[in-house]
């Protein structure tokens, strides 16, 4: 029969085996002994947990994801839309996490959500398509800070998808066309302001030197000679003749 020191022997063996536990790099043990935490937690490696005077409650360092489901917004200017978006945080505090909030996770998402809803209601849904950036700089704000007591730090929040309804995406296509037909005819009327001064000034050169509308006046007779192969009269300005003619003025008798 086996003696009972090796029966003592191997239960607590057993039991010291059973106290092993191994966190790893990423991982924090907080323990509790007879109720009380301890004030630093433990890891990474190996560590002993003595059960059941011991209970150890294992928290992740890594960042976390966290989706935030499609939330109803009723913008400032009284537009439904539904948003999504995700949060991007971690554990910075092992121990506040633990003893702070009974969940981290959850309490984590409710308060994305509720805040995520009450910044968006506050813009317009103009800013909201457009200044997407400053708005997920001011949600990270708010939940950092609001975090922060529970040894969360939020690196990020970014939404990523904003359902608006049928009527308002066509009227919101309607608003895009009318804008670029905008943009074309202020183009277009620029042009015409430009091409309007440089005739302008085209003009005051031609009025200070005749001879330069005389050669014009032949050009155009010459390009219309080479790309069309038919007749066509043109009037013949006497000033062309009158430039041409050699004769000069006779003295005055005396």
């Amino acid at each position: 029969m086996i003696s009972v020191p090796i029966i003592i022997v191997g239960i607590v063996v057993l039991y010291l085996l059973n106290c092993i536990k191994v966190l790893r790099e990423y991982e924090r043990g907080v323990i509790f002994r007879l109720g009380r935490v301890l004030p630093q937690p433990k890891g990474p490696g190996l560590i002993f947990v003595f059960a059941p005077i011991d209970r150890m409650l294992r928290v992740s360092l890594r960042l976390v994801t966290l989706d935030i489901p499609p939330q109803d917004v009723i913008t400032k200017d009284n537009v439904s839309v539904k948003v999504n978006a995700v949060v991007y945080f971690r554990v910075m505090e092992p121990l506040k996490a633990i003893i702070e909030v009974q969940d981290y996770l959850y309490a984590t998402s409710q308060l994305s959500q509720t805040t995520l809803r009450s910044v968006l209601g506050e813009v317009e849904l103009d800013d909201l398509l457009s200044k997407r950036e400053k708005l997920n700089a001011h949600l990270q704000e708010i939940l950092d800070k609001h975090t922060d007591p529970w040894g969360i730090k939020v690196q990020l929040v970014e939404t990523k998808h904003v359902d608006l309804p049928e009527v308002m995406v066509r009227a919101i296509a309607k608003q895009a066309e009318a804008e670029r037909e905008r943009r074309a005819k202020v183009i277009h009327a620029d042009g015409e302001f430009q091409a309007a001064g440089k005739l302008t000034e085209a003009a005051d050169i031609i009025s200070r030197n005749p001879q330069t509308l005389q050669l014009r006046f032949l050009q155009t007779l010459t390009e219309i000679a080479t790309e069309k192969n038919s007749t066509i009269i043109f009037p013949l300005p006497l000033e062309l003749l009158r430039s041409f003619s050699l004769e000069k003025p006779r003295a005055d008798k005396s």
